[in-house]
């Protein structure tokens, strides 16, 4: 048996509002108001898509579950708190540049994380996000002082050739690089900047303490600089004939 009649005056009675004010909020008679909460009638689909968008709940949940009440407390409630809980475990913990050098230090410790500042992005679920403040020219178009949000990776072997990441070293401390695995020699990797400007170098990688691949730019407008077509194309050649000497040098 549907429980919407039941979950419509649930829902109007939760806001205050009187069947007339229903009524006029979801474009109906007061008199079908009445039909529906007495349980005479039905709600038409019309009238349940109005309702899930006024209140932010599904259809099932409006037709299945009692929202007023269920075991072990309201429903709503229930899922509010659920929510949260959810957009707990999707916290992305920021680094800015001021805390760069406390980072490398407490990286591992739990309340020294707990510590930072925290945000959400709804399109990164389901992994293990942090974002990192960078400053400087090396990894130009993206400009100095964006916030990169990166996807931990668990193991050096898993980084892909030629992504961009977030690399925590002993060496180096904090850059956002492109990485180059070599062939021949597992113990180094290279980074490789997007700015042909800056040459590429290489860190060991017992050095490395955390990897984070690049998911995300975040940048203010007034950052973004203007590339004209030849600038954009010199940059891509200037990259393309590193990556092949690279190759060429550990093949």
């Amino acid at each position: 048996m549907s429980l919407a009649g039941q979950n419509l005056k649930y829902l109007r009675k939760l806001r205050g509002w009187t069947q007339e004010e229903f009524a006029n909020k979801l474009g109906i008679k007061r008199s079908l108001i009445g039909a529906y909460e007495e349980e005479r009638a039905d709600p038409r689909l019309e009238v349940l898509e109005t309702l899930s968008e006024i209140f932010k709940v599904s259809l099932d949940e409006l037709l299945l579950h009692d929202l007023g009440e269920e075991k072990g407390g309201n429903y709503l409630a229930k899922r509010r708190q659920m929510k949260m809980m959810s957009a707990d475990r999707n916290l992305i913990h920021f680094v800015p540049v001021k805390a760069a050098a406390g980072y490398l230090a407490g990286y591992a410790d739990s309340e020294f994380i707990d510590e930072l500042n925290t945000f959400t992005l709804p399109m990164l679920t389901g992994g293990s996000y942090r974002a990192f403040e960078i400053i400087g020219d090396s990894m130009m178009p993206t400009p100095s002082g964006s916030v990169i949000v990166g996807e931990k990776i668990e193991k050096i072997d898993d980084v892909k050739n030629n992504a961009a990441y977030i690399v925590v070293s002993k060496s180096e401390g904090i850059v956002y690089k492109r990485v180059v695995k070599n062939n021949k020699n597992k113990n180094k990797l290279t980074l490789v900047s997007d700015n042909p400007s800056f040459q590429p170098y290489q860190v060991q990688a017992a050095d490395v303490l955390e990897v984070w691949q690049a998911q995300a730019v975040i940048n203010k407008v007034t950052q973004q600089q203007r590339w004209d077509v030849d600038s954009l194309v010199n940059l891509v050649s200037s990259l393309q004939d590193q990556v092949t000497s690279m190759k060429k040098k550990m093949n």
